[in-house]
């Protein structure tokens, strides 16, 4: 037997239409249908829940559909209130930090120094603090400086609580700009700052807005920062508002929870087809260096 047909044959026992082949492709779609399963489950449920009258926590098909759970969700108070204060909250808290992240992360990304990694390291660090660890002396700072039931400052600190990752990640998305594209507006006069906005910052663009979105959604889901710093249900956002369908002695509305929690994600679904749609896929820096 020459050594040819022996690779031929080991060619073909590893070919797609193998047994072998065959059998490690179906229990892998297997166990990617049952992962799907999991993950569909629960939005099953709020889909189904949300239409059913008398829904429970079981995912059972409605026996009478209505829309009266969106009926009773859908007034001022307790939805379009909430939703309009959590919209500027983290529309607020993603700005911020998306602007300071992008000012902080170019010297990083731009001047060498043997500071830079401690103090990415430091900010690393300060990331991973759980935000419960320092709520205490955050209240405390609030009162003091009577900035309690104030939705700019809780957006400040919504902003403060996402920068250091949000830091990271913009200095990665920045330091695949290329250099030269800079030095070429320096050379036609541009100062520093003016070849940030005009050459890096559009150039970043599709990963400045994976920074908004990450921040944007951090802040949108967040229900122990406003429930604690903001007093008034005038300006609490969604997150906190949704605890009013837990009642007492272990009573849940479900279906008014489920309906709210549909209405609760169309802003976040609406921003993600805005992203995708207009922003498309990651850099294009093909072509905008001559080699």
């Amino acid at each position: 037997m020459t050594v040819a047909s022996t690779r031929s044959r080991s060619r073909r026992g590893l070919s797609v239409a193998s047994p072998q082949r065959r059998a490690t492709r179906f229990w892998a779609n297997v166990v990617l249908i049952v992962i799907g399963l999991i993950f569909a489950a629960p939005l099953a449920w709020v889909v189904l829940a949300a239409i059913d009258s008398a829904a429970t926590y079981q995912v059972a098909w409605p026996t009478e559909p209505t829309l009266d759970n969106f009926a009773d969700v859908l007034t001022p108070e307790l939805t379009l209130r909430p939703l309009l204060n959590s919209l500027l909250l983290s529309t607020g808290a993603a700005a911020v930090t998306v602007v300071a992240s992008v000012l902080a992360a170019y010297p990083l990304s731009r001047c060498r120094s043997r500071f830079n990694a401690p103090f990415l390291y430091s900010v690393l660090f300060a990331s991973c603090l759980p935000i419960t660890a320092i709520m205490v002396p955050v209240y405390s700072l609030f009162v003091q400086m009577r900035l309690i039931n104030q939705p700019w400052a809780v957006a400040l600190f919504l902003a403060a609580s996402a920068l250091p990752m949000a830091l990271w990640m913009t200095k990665n998305f920045m330091d695949s700009v290329p250099v030269s594209l800079e030095e070429a507006a320096w050379v036609d006069g541009a100062s520093a700052m003016r070849a940030l906005l005009a050459v890096v910052v559009p150039l970043m663009r599709p990963a400045l807005s994976v920074v908004f979105v990450f921040v944007f959604l951090q802040a949108w889901g967040n229900f122990f920062v406003p429930f604690v710093l903001l007093l008034t249900p005038d300006w609490q956002p969604a997150a906190v508002s949704i605890y009013s369908f837990f009642g007492q002695y272990g009573t849940v509305a479900y279906g008014r929870l489920a309906a709210y929690s549909l209405l609760y994600s169309i802003p976040v679904l609406g921003l993600y087809l805005i992203v995708t749609r207009g922003l498309g896929g990651s850099f294009a820096l093909s072509g905008a260096v001559k080699g």
